[in-house]
């Protein structure tokens, strides 16, 4: 397990690792979260919910106020599909992206191969590109309902391996099965944990969670918390909390 040094020299100070999931109604809404937040958090996540709502504004919105931007829309489409919306957020400056490891190989590799080419041609930052294993919202039974037999850490290593084969930058997984990916693709294979939860908190819909101050001892590199904080009194207060309990 990497000491608290290695970590830190690997992605910055804990509060850079914490990424705020902005799942709200309104574009104002989330861009007041920013306003509170920007100097406390590394990163704010778009996900279906506001990018349906307000779109690219929303990602150019949190840019515009000093925000990071992962945007977590998950893609799943055919190869040529995926590798140009891809091509879209990395033109759009998000610093992260995601796609979902079951879409095959192929389709990981083609998305891999045009934003390193568009990257080098309109000379843009590379973004980093995530994988979706399994969502922590499953547990073994619904995996075992859409046909998938194999235990749920299994799963998610079985794709984790696919995703690094891809030449994809790391994966999204429950910090359950951090263990057992560090063991299959390495130290650099990047890893980030929705299912983050204070020890006080309520799980909400998802199933496979831990503590942020588990999570980091775990390994992960960087962690997603929604509820938790924009659904504080006090979200300023809420995101150092959860800062304070990341440090080891």
């Amino acid at each position: 397990m990497a000491s608290k040094l290695e970590l830190v020299r690997k992605h910055g100070s804990m509060r850079e690792r914490l990424i705020v999931a902005l799942d709200v109604d309104t574009l104002e809404q989330a861009t007041e979260l920013v306003r509170q937040l920007a100097g406390e958090v590394g990163m704010f996540k778009i996900g279906k919910q506001l990018f349906t709502h307000a779109g690219p504004q929303a990602v150019r919105q949190i840019q515009e106020l000093g925000g990071e931007v992962f945007l977590d829309l998950k893609f799943h489409d055919i190869p040529n599909t995926v590798a140009k919306a891809a091509i879209e957020a990395t033109r759009l400056g998000v610093k992260m992206f995601n796609v979902h490891a079951s879409g095959s190989l192929e389709m990981m590799r083609m998305t891999v191969k045009e934003v390193k080419r568009v990257c080098r041609q309109q000379k843009l930052r590379k973004p980093i590109m995530l994988a979706v294993t399994v969502l922590t919202s499953l547990n073994q039974d619904d995996l075992s309902r859409v046909g998938v037999e194999r235990k749920v850490a299994d799963q998610v290593v079985r794709l984790a391996l696919l995703t690094k084969e891809a030449g994809m930058d790391g994966v999204v997984a429950s910090p359950h099965e951090v263990a057992d990916i560090r063991e299959a693709c390495g130290r650099r294979f990047i890893i980030v944990t929705p299912g983050i939860r204070p020890a006080d908190g309520n799980r909400n819909d998802q199933q496979r969670v831990m503590t942020p101050q588990d999570a980091v001892r775990g390994g992960v590199d960087y962690i997603v918390v929604g509820r938790p904080i924009i659904e504080a009194s006090d979200p300023v207060a809420a995101a150092r909390a959860i800062v304070a309990d990341m440090r080891l």
